[in-house]
């Protein structure tokens, strides 16, 4: 069985697919790969140098897979950064030509928007596309903390804010929500937060907040990976966000050590499959 992925790529760094990608691989998962950019390297780095594919395109490709009755391996679809709601809308054409061949497959939505520090990074056009098209057709969705505010308009400020605002997207569409960070009143100093929330329950883990200058990119698009393989691995989501979290840390250990503002995807891979530490997925609701 596949995860097919949607999102942008580079050449150079581990962003989207080039974050994504190999970490799915090494859980033992097929990946079908396809771009919505293609890059020299991330916006980190100056303007960035590359094409960007058209909703024909991926339309194109995916068909492509159709006409040779692959999608029936499909399991789930994953999209991450689309860069304008166009792409978006052949990103769901995606999703329901998989699920017409597969209706077990879920969709996993990381609703790529920005973060709190920069805002809003993506074109006007796709807030509206997250909130109204691309969130109620997800199984799963894994929002940082601005996003999630952004698509429910609730302040997170407490733990009880931030499972009530989990909730709401959820009563939007997906099953399953995973807040990938997390920092509100009561947050251990030194440590940031994962959230998962489903119809059986809510559960918190805490892991450390590494002082990596300047931040890596490509966190966000390694987590929902993770969460989503985990899950599809057969893992509870409580499980599952442990063993995401536990493999995201180790990435960002390997990170400091080498001192690189890319995510040490390589130097940590025994991390996707064997997390080195664990920590404790707590359940608050």
């Amino acid at each position: 069985m596949a995860i097919l992925s949607i999102q942008s790529h580079v050449a150079f760094g581990h962003v989207g697919n080039a974050a994504a990608t190999f970490p799915l691989q090494r859980k033992g998962w097929e990946v079908w790969a396809v771009h919505t950019v293609m890059f020299a390297a991330h916006a980190g780095y100056g303007p960035p140098a590359g094409p960007i594919f058209s909703p024909e395109t991926i339309r194109e490709v995916v068909a492509g897979l159709e006409r040779q009755g692959f999608l029936s391996q499909c399991r789930a679809v994953l999209s991450g950064y689309l860069g304008d709601a166009a792409l978006g809308e052949a990103v769901l054409d995606a999703v329901a030509r998989v699920r017409k061949h597969n209706p077990d497959a879920v969709y996993c939505c990381d609703p790529v928007m920005g973060d709190a520090a920069p805002g809003v990074y993506v074109r006007d056009n796709i807030p509206d596309f997250m909130r109204d098209r691309a969130i109620p057709a997800a199984d799963i969705a894994t929002p940082n903390a601005f996003e999630l505010e952004l698509l429910t308009g609730i302040p997170i400020v407490r733990l009880e804010d931030a499972v009530a605002s989990c909730q709401a997207l959820r009563r939007s569409g997906p099953d399953t929500v995973l807040l990938t960070s997390l920092e509100r009143e009561g947050t251990p100093d030194g440590m940031i937060e994962m959230l998962t929330v489903t119809g059986e329950g809510a559960w918190l883990v805490a892991t450390p907040k590494l002082d990596l200058t300047p931040p890596p990119n490509g966190a966000g698009d390694l987590t929902a990976a993770l969460f989503l393989a985990n899950l599809l691995d057969g893992l509870a989501p409580p499980d599952a966000l442990a063993a995401t979290s536990a493999s995201v840390q180790a990435v960002f250990q390997a990170t400091a050590r080498v001192g690189t503002r890319e995510l040490a995807i390589l130097d940590a891979q025994e991390a996707f499959v064997a997390p080195p530490a664990a920590f404790d997925a707590v359940s608050v609701g």
